[in-house]
């Protein structure tokens, strides 16, 4: 039983459901349901889908995250930089059916998270470096608000990068429709103000927290309505505002897509780094929110949840979601104890997709254009950027290196950059792990590094501190910081490596130390080792390097400096 609920986790929280879980869960559906109304269209659009897509992929995927997910409180459904890789995806796709190859990257992507879920490859995720997600998420949160210019502007721009939005804009200066730009601008405004200002300023007048809280977030729902009041009244359509349009009324019927294996060959690499990329923010959110409550997720079990939510997306003609952190942070704060509180956001949606969709065809583009500028501006974190600066230059590197690769030359290779950065830079530094001789504090038995404090020690015993896993990469390193060593002083009869954080020698290193140690058989210095952790001794016993090691392997340092001095 236990292990069917840890793969279905409402069975666990499902379990103490009351009507005062029931009452909290309710009211935080009824505020992410307006907020998630306009943002599931607006996100639509930035994707290149028509805006009922939005609504679409925001139904069934938050019912079976609620079914699989771990998290409490995590909302999931359409986000920007998802949205925006999307939209870059199936941009690559030769076809004119924008929805299919949609469709299909949904169905990728939660076939690849679940096959993750299920061999436990969550760690996949830790090859994304916060500095280089940081650097992504603001990058990407710069492009989405300039991608959006053009229909704040009311003008025709192409292009993917940075360069050419603003060379499209710029070149597009003459067409601006002022009606348009008047609607976008005062909209951008109004909700930025909402953000800031409106709760305290209700507050002021007498208005409750939870009734202010509720109208604030209310406040994307109010801009619309205003907007479409005034192209209705005004007739704005004919003056070249540009509109939502017609959206068709009802729900999809539930399907899987056709399947396409060249739009498959096509989509795969852009659905794994959708994947990846949607798995790292849904966790960094799940876990920071899970801690506040002092409750834990699993990110094995996150990858299944998210499947199942993709799965879900493509089944109801949606496409690729993850966890928002705007909407996760509202659903907290507005006291969701459950996921259940996902399942009535969802039947909310469903109802709106119902009933309120014929009301949203003299919805100007400009509307959502600003609810998707206001909304991923919060992305863009400069302050975050300067810390990482100070604190290292070589992070730095890469989180600049992410940045600019994705404004000049779009979300893929930013994506792929960042990683691979991330990998050389790791590489580089454990290439040259550090190493300290080391040397016995007075009347203790502690050894610290000689540069660093006054310590005991003894010519005739070298003491190399390795603070670093050693393998391929470093294994030259190690051999020629022991020969620089040995070279400077020939009073050394012991050498003994001290390995409290060394947690893996691999076959290559453990050739370097073979290798080491008959070198310094030749030269009448024997090599021994110090603090040697159990589970990197359980696989040098699977070795032959024990048997034909003719040094001694010490449990403590001190027991090592003893003993040598003796034989000394």
């Amino acid at each position: 039983m236990k292990k069917i609920t840890s793969y279905l986790p409402i069975l666990e929280w499902s379990k103490g459901y009351n009507r005062l879980t029931l009452t909290s869960d309710l009211i935080a559906a009824v505020i992410v349901t307006i907020m998630l109304i306009p943002q599931s269209l607006a996100y639509a659009m930035l994707a290149g889908l028509p805006p009922e897509i939005g609504l679409y992929a925001s139904i069934l995927p938050l019912i079976a995250y609620a079914i699989f997910g771990t998290s409490r409180t995590l909302a999931v459904g359409p986000v920007a930089v998802v949205s925006l890789m999307t939209a870059s995806a199936i941009s690559q796709y030769g076809g004119t059916d924008a929805l299919t190859a949609a469709v299909t990257l949904a169905l990728l992507s939660g076939f690849i998270l679940l096959l993750m879920g299920i061999l436990k490859l969550g760690f996949i995720a830790n090859f994304l470096s916060q500095p280089v997600i940081s650097g992504f998420i603001t990058a990407s949160g710069l492009l989405i608000a300039a991608s959006q210019l053009k229909n704040i502007f009311g003008v025709s721009i192409h292009g993917d990068t940075m360069i050419d939005i603003m060379s499209g804009l710029w070149s597009q200066i003459h067409a601006v429709n002022w009606i348009t730009l008047a609607l976008g601008a005062g909209s951008v405004v109004f909700l930025y103000f909402s953000r800031l200002r409106l709760k305290s300023c209700l507050q002021a007048i007498g208005v409750n927290g939870r009734s202010a809280d509720i109208l604030t977030r209310a406040a994307p729902i109010l801009t619309v309505a205003i907007t479409i009041w005034l192209t209705t009244a005004f007739d704005l359509g004919n003056e070249g505002v540009s509109l939502v349009g017609a959206i068709p009324q009802g729900l999809p019927a539930p399907k899987l897509p056709m399947v396409d294996f060249e739009l498959i060959k096509i989509l795969i690499a852009p659905a794994f780094l959708i994947s990846l990329i949607g798995f790292v923010e849904s966790v960094s959110v799940a876990e920071t929110l899970a801690a506040k409550r002092r409750q834990r997720i699993v990110p094995d079990q996150e990858l299944i949840g998210l499947g199942a939510a993709n799965i879900a997306s493509a089944i109801s003609s949606g496409y690729p979601v993850t966890g928002g952190f705007a909407r996760s942070v509202v659903n907290y704060d507005a006291g969701a104890e459950t996921p259940a509180a996902s399942i009535f956001t969802a039947l909310g949606i469903a109802v709106a997709t119902l009933l309120l969709t014929p009301l949203l065809a003299n919805l100007p583009q400009a509307t959502l254009s600003a609810t998707i500028i206001v909304a991923v501006l919060s992305l863009v974190d400069f302050r975050s950027v300067a810390r990482v600066y100070k604190y290292s230059k070589s992070d730095f590197s890469a989180m600049a290196a992410t940045i600019l690769v994705t404004l000049g030359f779009g979300v893929e290779p930013g994506v792929v950059s960042g990683v691979l950065l991330s990998l050389i830079l790791h590489l580089y530094r454990t290439s040259k792990p550090h190493m300290a001789v080391i040397g016995q504090i007075p009347d203790t038995e502690h050894f610290r590094n000689i540069e660093r404090h006054d310590v005991l020690t003894d010519d005739s015993i070298l003491s190399l501190r390795i603070d670093e896993s050693l393998y391929f990469a470093n294994r030259r390193f190690l051999e020629n910081r022991i020969e620089e060593l040995v070279a400077k002083n020939a009073s050394i009869k012991h050498l003994v490596l001290v390995c409290p954080a060394v947690n893996l020698i691999d076959a290559s290193a453990v050739e370097s130390l073979e290798m080491i140690s008959h070198r310094l058989n030749n030269l009448g210095i024997q090599l021994h080792l110090s603090e040697v952790k159990g589970p990197v001794m359980d696989r040098l016993q699977r070795t032959d390097f024990l048997k034909n090691f003719k040094g001694s392997v010490f449990l403590r340092q001190y027991e090592a400096v003893m003993t040598l001095q003796k034989k000394a």
